[in-house]
Order: C-alpha cells, then sequence, then structure tokens
C-alpha cells in the first residue's frame, strides 16, 4: 500500500541477514517521491551508509558494491558515501568505469565525506590471513569472508590508525608516512599473529586477482580498465610478508588524487538539503542480523547495519526517519550461519532456489530456507521498520520437481520442548533451536507477470498474510492490538523493475486471509 512516507529521510534496510534485494527499492521509492511530489528533483541524494564494497546489490541491472543504487537514476544529483563506510579508492574508479560503460554518470555525482575511511590492500591482505588463521591454527571452519578488507578496515578506525579521504586532500608525504605505518603494522600481523605460512603467501594475491578480474571482467573486456590494475601481484615484494612500497602508496595516492575534487562535508549537504525540503534516501548494506554489535555474532559484519547508523553516518543529528524493511519471500544466508530454517538440499524447492542464489558480486553459493518470521518479527520489535518490501514471491511458484506445500517458521523449540517466540541472543542455545511450522498451500501460476494483488493466486495471497500474521505476533509478543504493524508497501515478482505489486491492500485487510 502506498502511503505517505513520514521523513524527508528514508532509510533502506535489510532485516534477513542480507541479499533481500534493497537495491531495486531505491529506484521505486524515488519515482513513488516524484509522482507524489510533481517534483523531478525531489530525491536530492542516496547516501551509502556503512560497510564497503562487501556488500552487493542490483539496481537496474547494475551490479554495485560501493555506489550507490542512485547512480541508476541521472537526475539525483548527489551519490553521498558516508563517513560510516570503509572504501577503497581503486574501486570506486573500477565501478565509476562500470557504470559508465552502461550509461550512468558516477564519479562527478558522488560527494565523499571528508571522514570516510580509506582502505587499501593491506585491509584485504589481513581479511584472507585471519580466515588463513581460524582455518590453519585455530583448526577451525573458514568465515566465509568476502576478503574485501571490511572488518580490518572498522580495526584500524578503532585502533586509532584512521587514514580518511580527508587525507588525499593534504601532502602525499603525510599521506605516505601514514600508508608506511598502515603497512609494516599488517605485515608485522600476518606474519608473527596470524602465522601464516611463507608458502601460502603468494596465493593471497592470486586470490585477490582472481575474484576482482571476475568482477570486473565486463569492464576489461569493453577496454575501460586495463586488466593489470586488477593484478595484485604488482604489489607483492620480492619476499614473503613484503610489499613494494612505492609502487602501493603510488597507486593509492593517484586514485586519491582523481577522488579529490568529490570529496565533501556530507553532513553540511544533508542539512542543505533538507532545507530545501528534498528527500535523501540511506541505503544500508547487509542487514539487520549482520549488525556488529545486535547480530549473530560472529557471523556480522563489523558495521552498524541498521537505521539509526544514518545519522552517525550523515553525522547530523537523530530525527524522526522513515525506514523500509527489505526481505524476500524465503530465506538465505552465506557463510557459517546458523540456519533454523534451512530446507533440506535435496527438496525441490531448495535444488530450484538454488539454482538463483548467488551472491550478486562475489558469485557465492546461498543456502536456502523457509521464511523465518521469528527473526523478521525481532527485527520490527527492536529495530523498527514503517514499511515492509515482500522480494522473490514469484520464485516460490510451482515448478518442475517442484510442486508442495509452503512453510513459515512461526517459532523456535528447544531441546525440552519448549517453544520460543524470539531470536534467543544465546549462541549456544540459538545452535540447539528447531523450528515451528506453519504449513499453506503452494501455487502453480506463473505470477511473474502480474501487477495487482488481486490478481493474484488466493493461496499467494494466503502464504502473505501468514507471512504477515507470523511475524507482527513475534514483534507484539503475541497481542496483535499493538502498534507495531508494518505497511507492506511492494511486493517484488520478479528482478527487472516493472515486475513489481503496489496495490497490496491494507495490513489489516490482509490479516484476515489468514484463518
Amino acid at each position: 500500500m502506498l502511503t505517505a512516507f513520514q521523513s524527508q529521510l528514508i532509510a533502506d534496510t535489510g532485516i534477513s541477514t542480507g541479499d533481500e534485494g534493497k537495491g531495486r527499492v531505491i529506484l521505486e521509492i524515488i519515482n513513488e517521491l516524484r509522482e507524489a511530489t510533481g517534483r523531478d528533483d525531489a530525491v536530492a541524494a542516496v547516501m551509502k551508509v556503512n560497510g564497503g564494497s562487501n556488500s552487493g546489490h542490483t539496481v537496474a541491472g547494475l551490479k554495485l558494491n560501493l555506489l550507490p543504487g542512485g547512480v541508476a537514476d541521472e537526475k539525483v544529483p548527489y551519490l553521498p558515501i558516508g563517513a560510516g563506510v570503509v572504501a577503497d579508492p581503486r574501486k570506486f574508479l573500477w565501478e565509476s568505469a562500470y557504470a559508465e560503460l552502461h550509461g550512468h554518470v558516477a564519479i562527478t555525482r558522488l560527494a565523499i565525506d571528508e571522514r570516510c575511511l580509506a582502505s587499501d590492500l593491506c585491509h584485504r591482505l589481513l581479511d584472507l590471513a585471519w580466515e588463513d588463521y581460524r582455518v590453519n591454527i585455530q583448526k577451525g571452519k573458514a568465515r566465509g569472508s568476502t576478503g574485501r578488507g571490511i572488518t580490518p578496515a572498522y580495526l584500524d578506525e578503532v585502533g586509532q590508525f584512521q587514514i580518511y579521504y580527508s587525507d588525499f586532500l593534504g601532502s602525499k608525504s603525510d599521506f605516505a608516512e601514514k600508508m608506511q605505518g598502515r603497512i609494516t603494522r599488517a605485515l608485522h600481523v600476518i606474519k608473527h599473529v596470524c602465522q601464516v605460512a611463507p608458502e601460502r603467501w603468494p596465493n593471497f594475491f592470486k586470490t585477490l586477482t582472481a575474484a576482482e578480474a571476475r568482477a570486473n571482467a565486463e569492464v576489461i573486456d569493453a577496454g575501460k580498465v586495463d586488466a593489470i590494475d586488477f593484478g595484485f601481484e604488482q604489489f607483492a615484494g620480492d619476499a614473503p610478508f613484503t610489499l613494494n612500497l612505492e609502487k602501493l602508496i603510488e597507486a593509492y595516492w593517484t586514485a586519491g588524487q582523481v577522488l579529490a575534487p568529490q570529496i565533501v562535508d556530507v553532513r553540511e549537504l544533508v542539512l542543505r538539503e533538507q532545507d530545501k525540503g528534498n528527500y535523501i534516501i540511506g541505503e544500508f548494506g547487509q542487514a539487520y542480523w549482520l549488525d556488529k554489535r545486535h547480530g549473530f555474532a560472529p557471523n556480522v559484519t563489523a558495521s552498524h547495519t541498521f537505521t539509526p547508523e544514518f545519522f552517525q553516518s550523515a553525522g547530523i543529528p537523530a530525527q524522526p526517519i522513515h525506514n523500509v524493511g527489505c526481505c524476500k519471500a524465503y530465506d538465505t544466508k552465506v557463510g557459517t550461519h546458523v540456519f533454523i530454517s534451512e530446507i533440506d538440499l535435496d527438496h525441490p524447492l531448495s535444488t530450484l532456489l538454488r539454482k538463483i542464489e548467488f551472491g550478486a558480486t562475489t558469485g557465492r553459493q546461498r543456502m536456502v530456507g523457509w521464511y523465518d518470521a521469528v527473526e523478521k518479527g525481532d527485527a520490527l520489535r527492536y529495530g523498527g521498520y514503517q514499511d515492509l518490501v515482500l522480494n522473490k514471491l514469484d520464485a516460490l511458484s510451482h515448478s518442475g520437481d517442484w510442486q508442495g506445500e509452503l512453510q513459515i517458521c512461526t517459532a523456535y523449540e528447544n531441546e525440552n520442548g519448549v517453544t520460543l517466540h524470539h531470536v534467543p541472543r544465546n549462541n549456544k542455545l540459538h545452535k540447539t533451536l528447531k523450528p515451528v511450522y506453519k504449513t499453506v498451500p503452494g501455487w502453480s501460476e506463473d505470477i511473474s507477470g502480474m501487477r495487482h494483488f488481486a490478481d493474484l493466486p488466493e493461496a499467494a495471497k494466503v502464504y502473505v498474510a501468514w507471512l504477515l500474521k507470523a511475524l507482527i505476533n513475534v514483534a507484539n509478543h503475541g497481542d496483535q492490538n499493538k502498534d507495531k504493524i508494518p505497511n507492506l508497501r511492494y511486493i517484488g515478482v520478479g528482478p527487472e523493475p516493472s515486475q513489481i505489486i503496489k496495490d497490496v491492500p491494507p495490513v489489516e485487510e490482509l490479516l484476515e486471509l489468514a484463518v
């Protein structure tokens, strides 16, 4: 249901563990605001709030990491990068070349905050080194890190070894001094703390080269960026645990100088546009359950991934904000997450969904599961969202061997048979829980061409209704009369921007179907 947005500030967030289709929501909100205001310039900025190049999202066919999704709409003048972001300057240039290959102006619309943290090769090497440590020294499982250096970059922030984008506005010698210190620390940690074996050191560079060559194949093939730029071996030293300092520092300084005209005070930009009556959309990476403080530790990211971080990253006072919470009609996870509602691998729906569930830029296979309303309900209770977006409902239609009923995880059960309607914060307990399911009929119709809620099969309507009822029950601790009832704004029925249903009835009406 298209209700009015309650603030000029709008947060686009995930309420699962990422990969919810947040990217497609950006353009929908922009277009909706234009129609509501009658102004093409209603949205002044789409700001990246948190994370770095670990957050892959797809917008209008563009597979992005660092650039906000607003890059796909030329009428959005500003693409701010908040102070809560860790960003590799070389990655900005690569991704901008990719966007421009698709006809979108990127670099000149960037507005990178002076306090945005500069990340570099050191952080990526540390990322791989800590994964190596977990596996080869601790004899544990690989965490499934993206190898993008996000956690090590944030460690430099809390460790007070920051290199800000404002450093690109200073002298090269000062920047080089800071970089030399960072490189020395990183190499010491890799060799003496992570205890990486010398014979594994060259593989780190090969891993990074392969990952970036794959992610940037399109710009390489088009001749927009030379393939040598993605060859990380060029920065390796002559011996294990050494780097070519001069070459590495020069590469990052040069990239920073290209971006220097775009380094600004984002605080003033946001406040100025607010004063003009314009809208600012905050685009979040990851999701509520990956938040470094409130997520499923240790399988979390290194940043804050939910609405309050908007104000810290933009550097403005806390104030009313309209939060849009995104999820899929089923669940997915990557890495080593506890996955209570995971579907058995030999189940026909699992086979069907895993064919379409890969990371937007990493290519990692996602695990798939039934919709976990407990997680979404807790995200509503403790995180809060005015709007809900439900994506990929079309993927659940019967196809091939998949002809069965659908399940919704409405609660958990512990080893003693006690039912829990919340996500426990005790990780040991969390790992022992079993799902409690509500079973509802499936449907055979292809709904990808449907644009009106009324046209959906009755079974699809009932599924959506039970999904909402279950998460609202969790959020309100069983009291359906409480006010934690989100509006269901959009239902995605396919990957294309046009494949969306907007005329969803009020939630109160939908709940009447869940009987």
